[in-house]
C-alpha cells in the first residue's frame, strides 16, 4: 500500500445500506443535505421545563417526610452526526472500532480497524505495556489526541508516542509550542509529503522492540554526534546578547535537554561568535528516531529562531543552518554556522578493534614499523614472547592458565582405599569372626559323627575277619546310612559357608556404597566450597570495579555537565552490568560443567566398584553350580 500523494482519512461510517442509498441519491442529484438536527418523529416530545416555584424550607421537609414524589427528570435531546454518503465511501483504510485490549486485537488481527486514545490512556499503555503497544502498531494505526483538560490548547510531547510507533499524533495546531515545533519538522523530510516510513524494526512482525531500551537495538547501529555551534548570523536587528541551546530528542534514554548551552554574545544579534566547544551526544542508541533542535534566544529568554533537524537527515561538515520562526515558518537571512560530525558510537575497550577494522593498512603496518625499529635496534622476532604479556582487563594474564593454577584436583577413589578405611577393616574383622566360629562348629560336628560313625562300624564288626564283614549285608547298610548322613552334613556345611559368604559380600557392599557416597559427598562438599569462594571474589571484585567506575566519571575533567556525568556513569553501569552478568553466567557455566565431570567421575568409580563386588559374587555362585553338577556322595576316610 502505497500512501504517497493521498490523504489518510478516519471517520466514522454509515451503515452498508443507508450509504448505499444515500449516495444513490446524491449522484442523481436528489439527495438533501440538511444542515440541522434530524429529530425523530415518532418520539415523545419532551415538554419544556415549567417554572418551579423555590419551596419554603419547611414545607420540602414535610413533603419529604410524608413521601411526596419527585418531580419527573429533564429530559435532553442527544446530538446526532450526520456523515456525508460521499465521505463516508472514502472511508475504507481506517475503520474505527472501540478498543478492546491488545489481545482481543492480535487475536481478530483485522489491518484496517485502528483505534483512537487520549493522551493520558496512551500514556497509561506505554506505561504498563509498551511493547504491546509496539507490536500493535505493527499491525494496525492508532491515533493520539490531546487530553480534554488542555483547555488552553496546549499540546503534549509526540516523540514519546512516535516512539511507540503511533502512526497519527493528533496535535493542537494553533498553538506553536515546542511539540508542535517538533512534529513540524519532522514531518518536513520526505518531501514534506506528510508520511514517514518508520524504522524496519517497528515494521517487522519477528522484531522486538522496548521504546524505553537503554541498550542498542539488534541490528540498529548506535551513533555518535558532535555539533559545534560557531557563529550565528543576522539573528536579531537589534542590540541584544543572544545564546544557542542544542537539544536532542528521541528515545528517554537519546533526549537531552537544557544542557548543552553556548555562552551569551552580548549586545551582537547581527553576527554573534560563539565558538563553543563541540557539544557532544555520545551514545545515540537509535538514530532512526532523534532529533535536534536549535534554540536561539535573546538575554530576556525569548525565542528569535529555531530548527528541527532528524538525526538520520544529517550531513557532517561546516554547515549553514537556516532557521524558523515560532510557528515554523521559514526565515530568510538568521542562520547559524555549526560544525557536524557523525560517527559510529564504539563502546569502552574497543577503540583499537575499531581502528583495525576502519584501516587495516594502517594497524598493520603499524605492527610491522615497530617491528623493524626493533630489529634495527638489534632485537630479533624470536626474542618477542607475547604469551605472558598482561592484557588490559585487569590485568590478568591467560584465562586458561589461571583456570588450570585454580582447578581442584581430587585424588581417585579405589576400592583398596575404601578398603582400608576404619570402618570397613571393622566390619570384615567381624566376618572374619563369624567364619571362624562357623569353621570351629563345622569341625566339632564333623569329629563327633565320625567319632559316633566308628564306634558304630567297629561293634558290627567286631569278631568278624575282614572278607567276611566287607560280605556282611548288616555293615553295608550301615555303611550306606553313614555315608548319607556323611555328605548331607559335607553339603549342608557348604551351604551355610557359601549363605555366610554372600551376606558377608553384601554387607560389605552396603559398607562400601556408603563409604564411597560419602567420599563424594566429601568431594562434591569441597567444590562448592570452592565454587562459593570463588563467588564471593567475583562480587567483592565487581563491587571495587563498581566503586572504581563511579569514581573515575565523577573526576573526569572532560564531562563538564552533571548531566553528562550522569549519562556517562548510567552507561559504565550498563556495561559493567552486562559485564558482570557475562562473568557470573561463565562461572555459573563452569562450575555446572566441573559438578557434571565430577557426577560423571563418581558414577563410573560407583560401577567399578559393583563390577568388583559382582565377581565376588560369581566366585561363590560358581562354586555352587560346580557342587550342584558333581557327584554329591562323599564320605571319610
Amino acid at each position: 500500500m502505497c500512501f504517497k500523494k493521498e490523504i489518510m482519512i478516519k471517520n466514522k461510517r454509515l451503515k452498508p445500506e443507508v450509504e448505499k442509498r444515500e449516495l444513490e441519491l446524491f449522484l442523481q442529484g436528489q439527495f438533501v443535505i440538511e444542515d440541522e438536527e434530524k429529530e425523530d418523529a415518532t418520539a415523545p416530545v419532551p415538554n419544556p421545563p415549567a417554572e418551579v416555584p423555590k419551596p419554603e424550607p419547611e414545607a420540602a421537609v414535610n413533603d419529604a417526610l410524608a413521601g411526596a414524589e419527585a418531580p419527573p427528570p429533564i429530559v435532553y435531546t442527544g446530538s446526532t452526526t450526520n456523515v456525508h454518503p460521499w465521505l463516508s465511501s472514502m472511508v475504507n483504510y481506517a475503520q474505527p472500532i472501540k478498543f478492546q485490549g491488545f489481545d482481543v486485537a492480535e487475536q481478530k488481527n483485522i489491518h484496517h480497524n485502528m483505534s483512537s486514545f487520549a493522551e493520558n490512556t496512551g500514556l497509561g499503555y506505554l506505561k504498563s505495556q509498551a511493547l504491546e503497544f509496539v507490536n500493535y502498531n505493527k499491525r494496525q494505526m492508532s491515533r493520539i489526541y490531546p487530553k480534554g483538560t488542555r483547555a488552553d490548547s496546549s499540546n503534549y510531547m509526540p516523540q514519546v508516542f512516535w516512539n511507540a510507533g503511533c502512526q497519527m499524533v493528533s496535535l493542537n495546531f494553533q498553538t506553536p509550542d515546542l511539540p508542535m515545533q517538533l512534529n513540524q519538522g519532522k514531518f518536513e523530510y520526505n518531501g514534506n509529503c506528510g508520511y514517514l516510513l518508520k524504522p524496519d524494526f517497528m515494521r517487522r512482525s519477528d522484531r522486538n522492540f522496548d521504546p524505553f531500551a537503554e541498550s542498542p537495538v539488534d541490528g540498529v547501529i548506535a551513533a555518535q554526534c558532535s555539533v559545534q555551534v560557531i557563529a550565528g548570523q543576522f539573528l536579531s536587528d537589534k542590540k541584544v546578547g543572544t545564546y544557542v541551546e542544542v537539544d536532542m530528542y528521541g528515545l528517554p534514554t537519546d533526549t537531552i535537554r537544557k544542557e548543552f548551552r553556548t555562552r551569551m554574545v552580548p549586545a551582537n544579534g547581527l553576527n554573534p561568535v560563539y565558538n563553543e566547544e563541540p557539544f557532544l551526544f555520545r551514545k545515540v542508541v537509535l538514530p532512526d528516531l532523534a532529533v535536534l533542535r536549535f534554540g536561539v534566544y535573546d538575554e530576556n529568554g525569548k525565542l528569535l529562531g529555531q530548527r528541527i533537524l532528524p538525526l538520520d537527515g544529517l550531513q557532517a561538515g561546516y554547515r549553514h543552518i537556516s532557521l524558523r520562526t515560532e510557528a515554523n515558518f521559514p526565515m530568510s537571512l538568521p542562520m547559524l554556522f555549526c560544525n557536524i560530525e557523525l560517527k559510529i558510537y564504539v563502546p569502552d575497550g574497543f577503540e583499537g578493534f575499531m581502528a583495525a577494522l576502519s584501516d587495516p593498512r594502517a594497524f598493520l603496518s603499524g605492527q610491522e614499523k615497530r617491528a623493524a625499529q626493533m630489529k634495527a635496534m638489534g632485537i630479533e622476532e624470536t626474542d618477542v614472547n607475547t604469551k605472558d604479556v598482561v592484557s588490559g582487563e585487569g590485568g590478568k594474564k591467560g584465562g586458561k592458565e589461571e583456570e588450570k593454577k585454580d582447578e581442584l584436583v581430587f585424588e581417585p577413589i579405589t576400592t583398596d582405599s575404601l578398603k582400608a578405611e576404619k570402618a570397613f577393616v571393622k566390619v570384615t574383622r567381624k566376618q572374619q569372626k563369624e567364619l571362624d566360629a562357623m569353621q570351629k562348629r563345622h569341625s566339632k560336628e564333623k569329629a563327633l559323627i565320625q567319632k559316633q560313625q566308628c564306634i558304630a562300624v567297629e561293634k558290627i564288626v567286631k569278631g568278624k575277619n575282614k572278607t567276611d564283614a566287607a560280605k556282611d549285608e548288616g555293615v553295608k547298610e550301615v555303611v550306606a546310612g553313614q555315608v548319607t548322613q556323611w555328605s548331607e552334613m559335607v553339603e549342608r556345611h557348604r551351604k551355610e559357608y557359601w549363605a555366610m559368604m554372600k551376606q558377608h559380600v553384601q554387607e560389605q557392599q552396603e559398607l562400601l556404597t556408603k563409604l564411597l557416597d560419602a567420599a563424594h559427598a566429601g568431594q562434591m562438599k569441597q567444590m562448592e566450597a570452592k565454587h562459593e569462594r570463588e563467588m564471593k571474589e567475583m562480587n567483592a571484585n565487581q563491587a571495587k570495579i563498581s566503586v572504581e567506575t563511579t569514581k573515575e566519571v565523577m573526576n573526569d575533567k572532560t564531562l563538564r555537565t552533571k548531566g553528562e556525568k550522569d549519562r556517562r556513569l548510567r552507561e559504565k553501569k550498563q556495561n559493567n552490568t552486562k559485564k558482570f552478568m557475562d562473568e557470573r553466567k561463565y562461572a555459573q557455566l563452569k562450575q555446572n560443567r566441573d559438578k557434571e565431570k565430577l557426577t560423571a567421575k563418581h558414577e563410573k568409580s560407583k560401577q567399578e566398584l559393583m563390577k568388583e563386588i559382582n565377581k565376588m559374587l560369581e566366585v561363590y555362585q560358581n562354586e555352587e553350580l560346580e557342587y550342584e553338577l558333581t557327584n554329591k556322595v562323599e564320605f571319610f576316610t
